[in-house]
């Protein structure tokens, strides 16, 4: 959308082709947050940012070398975000500014503390009229009309003011847009709600239900996209490019189990329901090439034994929403396992991080070891804190109970030795503060998802009091984060280096810039609404040049 605001206003005819109904892919169903480096909105609160400090955390935290993460690429996405950000303020979005939401890995060189990101401001769909059935949405957040940070510090709600006070303030909202008939949303619905206001103000032609599934090739040049549209045959003719903004795999099992490592299961993704990469396998078949298939977005989820959904994963309508954990990975007396019952990571690492250590440490499923202070005072789940734990949960064996840590390590199938001794390793470090395996609490993200109340460090307490509590964690995911490689214009590549002439490419369906790191929340939507900016910008520039 962005893209086709950008050639819109430059006096070109866009139009946009969507598979479903609903519009917005997954970035309707995200926490809806953009990391941009050196935005102006963070500057107006005081950050002091700098293209040079952005390029020197690039070099500290995106370590992948890679056709998808070239220094050219980088530039251009260190350029031209800041500069999209400024087109859609100037243009009807209305950023907020999520204070304290830091870079993922603050402690080094060029991060932020305070974050780079940024979110919208909640939407009432009664502004898309008709169009607000027709918006991608994730269900658990309908009706939410906070979004993430806030929801984030109100997890706890039993152990600090400022979390009961956010508690009161949504009741009061939610009842006050119940009275008022608002159809408030936030996160990712704030963001493509407004974007889709946008687009049709300006009188940009949406399809809803244009299943493409072919790319039409003259003369070396991509000219159209061929698919099928209210039952016929339909192809689009394309004068300057077809950009293509179409996911991720996520929901392709055959794709996630050819390209991924493995366990894997597309049931274990919290993606949209069109991210089906049907149009990626159309784009190698015209050459492209390819890069980090393997790679996700990562977000650890927890399944039955039996590898179903558990007890409140599932929607009302019965469609699968996995568990998403990562309100509960950073705080006291709660730790991650492998099956010989070690640790492996700082719990409270970015998500993809901890999908990446899950793949590369031999570890799926691991294991979520708390104790009853931790059920008793953090949010699991679906449960808020101070919840019994859910009845079906027990009797399913979802979430195992035991008296002792060694028992609870034979119900769950650890290693009773090496879950006995990393316990007792990791209650030293309760004792003095100091995570000396893997450092957890020493960032400022660590302590972001903390307990600010728990001293020494609010990221690590002892797992001392019974009952002792165990799940099984998987690498779930919010999208795949690999696909055809393209250049600094969002230009498709070949194998050998040269441009795919019309065919442009954005989002999950491209190696990202990112490579196979995540710095910031939102390090997902800035590039693909960058890089849909950037081929946006060419294509017009195309047009001036055949004009003149």
């Amino acid at each position: 959308m962005v893209a086709a605001l950008y050639a819109k206003l430059a006096g070109l005819n866009p139009v946009i082709l969507e598979k479903r109904d609903k519009i917005g892919g997954s970035t309707g169903f995200s926490g809806g947050v953009w990391w941009v480096p050196n935005n102006h909105v963070i500057k107006r609160y005081g950050v002091e940012d700098s293209k040079e400090r952005a390029r020197r955390y690039f070099a500290a935290t995106v370590d992948f070398v890679g056709k998808g993460t070239t220094p050219a690429r980088r530039e251009a996405f260190l350029d031209e975000a800041p500069e999209m950000i400024r087109f859609l303020e100037d243009h009807g979005m209305v950023f907020e500014y999520p204070d304290g939401w830091s870079d993922y890995y603050d402690d080094r060189d060029g991060g932020e503390p305070r974050g780079r990101s940024l979110t919208a401001l909640p939407f009432d769909l009664r502004n898309l009229g008709p169009w607000q059935e027709h918006l991608s949405r994730y269900a658990p957040f309908n009706g939410i009309p906070f979004p993430s940070l806030p929801l984030i510090k109100m997890l706890m709600l039993k152990r600090t003011f400022y979390a009961k006070t956010i508690m009161a303030r949504l009741v009061f909202a939610m009842t006050k847009n119940k009275l008022l008939g608002r159809k408030i949303v936030a996160h990712g619905g704030a963001i493509q709600g407004r974007m889709l206001e946008m687009t049709l103000r300006h009188g940009i032609p949406v399809f809803g239900g244009f299943a493409a599934d072919a790319l039409v090739e003259e003369d070396g040049r991509v000219v159209a996209v061929s698919g099928t549209y209210r039952g016929q045959r339909t192809t689009v003719r394309s004068r300057l490019g077809i950009l293509m903004n179409v996911g991720g795999f996520a929901r392709n099992d055959a794709m996630r189990q050819k390209y991924q490592r493995h366990p894997i299961s597309a049931s274990w993704t919290n993606a949209n329901p069109g991210d089906t990469g049907e149009m990626i396998e159309e784009m190698i078949r015209l050459g492209a090439d390819t890069e980090n298939l393997d790679a996700a977005v990562w977000v650890p989820t927890s399944l039955n034994p039996d590898g179903s959904m558990p007890e409140g994963a599932t929607g009302k309508d019965g469609s699968p929403y996995p568990f998403m954990h990562v309100g509960e990975i950073a705080v006291p007396h709660y730790m991650w396992v492998d099956k010989h019952g070690r640790r492996f990571v700082n719990e409270a690492n970015s998500y993809v991080e901890l999908g990446e250590a899950m793949y590369g440490n031999d570890a799926v499923p691991a294991f979520a070891i708390f104790d009853d202070r931790a059920m008793r005072n953090y949010a699991y789940a679906t449960m808020m804190p101070g919840m019994k734990p859910v009845k079906k949960w027990l009797e399913s064996g979802f979430l195992i109970k035991a008296d002792t840590i060694e028992e609870l390590a034979r119900k769950a199938g650890i290693d009773p030795a090496g879950l006995a001794a990393q316990v007792e390793r990791y209650n030293r470090f309760a004792e003095t503060g100091v995570d000396e395996e893997f450092h957890k609490g020493e960032r400022q993200y660590d302590r972001f998802r903390g307990d600010p109340t728990h001293k020494p460090n609010p990221c690590v307490g002892a797992i001392a009091k019974a009952p002792f509590y165990a799940t099984r964690m998987f690498p779930g995911d919010v999208g795949t984060f690999g696909g055809v490689v393209t250049d600094e214009k969002a230009r498709v590549l070949r194998g050998d280096g040269s441009i795919i002439d019309g065919l442009y490419a954005t989002g999950n369906c491209t190696s990202s810039v990112m490579g196979r790191s995540y710095p910031g929340p939102g390090a997902s939507i800035s590039p693909a609404f960058t890089f849909g900016y950037i081929a946006a910008k060419d294509a017009v520039a195309r047009s001036h040049n055949q004009a003149a």
